[in-house]
């Protein structure tokens, strides 16, 4: 069982006894009026989130609050939580298997749609790369550490990720998924560009928060500059064991 639903679990059986004691709640639509309540909803927000693999369906929604209504308000339990709870992480992973089909599907479809697009070069690796604007600066190497701005999205338009404006970010190219890597090294500073990066030069199956597993992501980069690496210190004394104490480390005066 993954850390988090065994988490989860403990936190279900903890307001076990305050659930009797606690006040009314609004309704399902209410507004949320004390701090209280909007921090349980936040608590049902995190829940949501850490449920993503297993890509619920209204159906299946209803069943997992079922099991979270008989835990915290001590009803007994439809199945045994030791025989059923360590299947849980088979039930996500084939789900995510299914779900990273589906997803690599629908980005191929995109794909071929986008590589039509004037000035879209189809590279190689499978990269999409379209230049946005020009710039006039330098180009960035893997060993280099670039600063920018960008956004990042779905194919279907949802925004997952993007820099603050007017605050740009820096990432060592290196150290960045595959797309980026590629990408912005094609890229002069001052130039923008749309990346559109198949799952596996993205987060393959295993997707991340916001990103499904499987997924074809679009990103809009532009390059504000490369990181000038740090300055190498300057030696104020001769190698270490180097001649003996009235020579070495010696300055001209």
């Amino acid at each position: 069982m993954r850390p988090w639903i065994f988490g989860t679990l403990l936190l279900a059986s903890a307001c076990n006894k305050a659930a009797t004691t606690a006040p009314a709640t609004p309704g399902a639509n209410a507004p949320l009026q004390t701090d209280e309540q909007k921090t349980l909803y936040a608590l049902g927000l995190v829940m949501g989130q850490r449920m993503g693999g297993f890509s619920l369906t209204p159906a299946d929604l209803a069943i997992v609050q079922r099991g979270v209504h008989d835990q915290v308000l001590g009803v007994t339990p439809a199945v045994r939580l030791q025989e059923w709870g360590p299947r849980i992480g088979e039930l996500e992973r084939t789900r995510q298997t299914a779900r990273a089909s589906q997803e690599q599907t629908r980005g191929r479809e995109f794909i071929t749609r986008e590589a039509q697009v004037a000035g879209t070069q189809r590279l190689p690796s499978g990269l999409l790369y379209r230049e946005l604007q020009a710039g006039n600066g330098p180009q960035p190497t893997t060993q280099d550490t670039v600063r920018v701005n960008y956004r990042g999205t779905l194919i279907n338009g949802t925004e997952f990720d993007r820099s603050t404006p007017n605050e740009p970010v820096e990432f060592p190219l290196g150290g960045v998924i595959p797309c980026w890597t590629e990408g912005v090294q094609r890229l002069r500073v001052g130039g923008k560009a749309r990346l559109v990066c198949p799952s596996d030069l993205a987060y393959g199956d295993r997707g991340q928060r916001g990103i499904p597993p499987g997924a074809t992501l679009v990103f809009e980069i532009e390059l504000v500059g490369i990181v000038a690496p740090p300055a190498l210190a300057v030696p104020t004394s001769g190698p270490s064991g180097a001649g003996d104490a009235s020579t070495a480390g010696a300055h001209p005066g």
